[in-house]
């Protein structure tokens, strides 16, 4: 029988619950099989930290006790939570994984106090209603990807949002780290990429129109260091990161450093009016893009190296998007590359580039990702898209054999306004409220049975141009990347069929967990007034978003 849960993601079943269950206090013990030892150290380290309690080690057959194990018989990610009465609390996993997101949902059962880093009362018993709860994930990527280049997070609030992707059962982050106006990770062999790329003499305040500016410098990056734990602290959550590095295109900070990596003979002067290209202080799509040389392939393939042995992730996406050719066809060196290499016009040099890199990676046992526009020029087999421009790059890389991730811009963009209201923040594109992103449905029908199987799964974007804190990254993600993370995991009807009622009667609940996790969500009412930026022009665009 399955019944009224408040759990968000919503399960697939559960059987109860029932008045009598389960107590949680100091005499509670845990006792982990082989296996799920990374659930039992963030069992500990974090729910045991909010509610002030040792969960010491205990026999397996405690009564109050907490039973981690794994079972074969389940999917990977899949979990059965029981909670019985007399019998303590047992999670079973398919996988460690599995285990770990049936702790997830422990923790909001026992409610908003769980969320918190201390406990806010002493000596409190906590009870769990007599239930079971049987779940597993409808899609293997449910994705978030965070740019951090136009504007830097620092590591802390990285390691932040990897909590709460876990506590949102959400395994894939994909981490933007390079574009035109700033390059975040450090590269050994080429130390100007963060010496002189990670920084921005100003920043632009708003939509690229707005006359505003902060005048003062803007930048960060990460050590190498900083990427190893960032890793580990995500592979803890069961978490892959995904790194991008972006080329062709949206490579000015990269030229800024190492000038010989663009066009050199028709390369645009800095908007100051020097003659050495800077780090890009505006939004939008710089002109400035990679020169297609031997010594533009070695150098990425350089960066790449290090890359690799950082991030142990199956999938290196490498953008490949909104590349503007202008400087290609007025340069003669680049025009003598297209003869040489017997292409038939600019996009065709694109392609050239994205097809060495996904054979290079290939080779070393990588998967190429992209985002959609790499489509255009062929791909190996095993290179999968990132479809953002609409549905379509999606339909058509499934339809050609490719695996391909769902992040449609007028559906799952976070970073455009989620109300149509005069206090909406810093407006960008067509409203795409919490409901409009319950109702995505990442899975288009035009494509067969077969070719659904090409469908990793989904992700959620946040681009940050107008975001220049993580207050205002929350705002826009939140309750939405909530909304987002049902959608990823669980098994909802078609979208005109999804009970978004129950969706918001469950959201008054989160709200509190939400708020004991410190995140600055949008209100249901509206923005509060620290939230709201009056006089910063944004970019709105009226009526309904097209469905491409």
């Amino acid at each position: 029988m399955t019944v009224e849960t408040d759990l968000i993601p919503a399960p697939r079943a559960v059987e109860g619950p029932m008045r009598c269950g389960v107590l949680f206090d100091k005499k509670t013990t845990l006792w982990a099989a082989p296996g799920t030892e990374t659930t039992e150290r963030w069992l500990r380290s974090t729910l045991g930290a909010a509610l002030g309690l040792p969960l010491r080690p205990g026999p397996e057959g405690a009564r109050d006790c907490v039973r981690l194990t794994l079972d074969d018989t389940l999917e990977p990610e899949a979990y059965r939570l029981s909670v019985i009465a007399g019998q303590g609390v047992e999670i079973r996993g398919g996988g460690p994984a599995g285990v770990f997101w049936g702790a997830q949902s422990l923790r909001q059962l026992l409610g908003p106090e769980a969320f918190r880093r201390a406990p806010v009362r002493s000596g409190i018993t906590y009870g769990i209603p007599h239930q079971i709860i049987e779940d597993s994930p409808r899609f293997r990527w449910r994705g978030l990807m965070l740019d951090v280049s136009r504007h830097f997070m620092p590591k802390d609030g990285v390691l932040r949002y990897l909590d709460l992707m876990a506590a949102h059962k959400l395994n894939v982050f994909h981490f933007h780290l390079t574009d035109d106006q700033g390059w975040r990770v450090e590269v050994k062999r080429y130390p100007k990429l963060t010496e002189v790329g990670a920084w921005r003499a100003r920043t632009k305040f708003g939509h690229r129109a707005s006359p505003l500016w902060e005048e003062k410098p803007h930048g960060g990056f990460y050590t190498q260091d900083d990427i190893r734990e960032i890793v580990a602290y995500a592979a803890e959550r069961h978490i892959t990161v995904v790194p991008e590095i972006d080329i062709p295109g949206h490579s000015q900070a990269a030229i800024a450093a190492y000038p010989e990596l663009g066009n050199t003979d028709v390369i645009t002067a800095s908007t100051e009016g020097g003659s050495a290209l800077s780090v890009w202080d505006n939004w939008g799509i710089s002109a400035n893009v990679l020169a297609p040389t031997d010594n533009t392939l070695r150098f990425y393939e350089g960066v790449f190296e290090e890359l690799l042995d950082l991030f142990p992730s199956e999938f290196i996406h490498v953008g490949g998007d909104e590349c503007l050719k202008d400087q290609w066809r007025q340069s003669p060196a680049a025009q003598a590359r297209i003869k040489e290499l017997g292409l038939a016009d600019e996009d065709g040099l694109q392609a050239w580039f994205i097809r060495h890199f996904d054979d290079w990676l290939t080779a070393r046992g990588r998967r190429l990702i992209g985002w959609d526009e790499i489509l255009e020029g062929g791909l190996a087999s095993g290179a999968a898209v990132s479809s953002w421009r609409g549905y379509q790059g999606g339909i058509t890389a499934a339809q050609a054999g490719h695996d391909v991730v769902m992040c449609p811009e007028q559906q799952v963009y976070l970073d455009h306004r989620q109300d149509g209201g005069e206090d909406e923040p810093v407006p960008i594109g067509y409203v795409r409220t919490l409901e409009d992103v319950y109702r995505f449905e990442p899975v288009p029908p035009q494509l067969t049975e077969d070719q659904k199987r090409h469908v990793l799964g989904t992700q959620a974007n946040l681009w940050t141009e107008v975001m220049e804190d993580h207050a205002r990254v929350d705002y826009q993600a939140f309750p939405r990347l909530a909304a987002f993370a049902e959608v990823a995991w669980s098994a909802l009807p078609a979208p005109l069929e999804r009970d978004f009622a129950d969706f918001e009667r469950r959201m008054t609940a989160h709200y509190g967990r939400l708020d004991a996790l410190g995140v600055a969500y949008r209100p249901p009412t509206g923005p509060l007034p620290w939230q709201r930026r009056p006089g910063v022009l944004g970019r709105p665009i009226e009526g309904p978003p097209p469905n491409v």
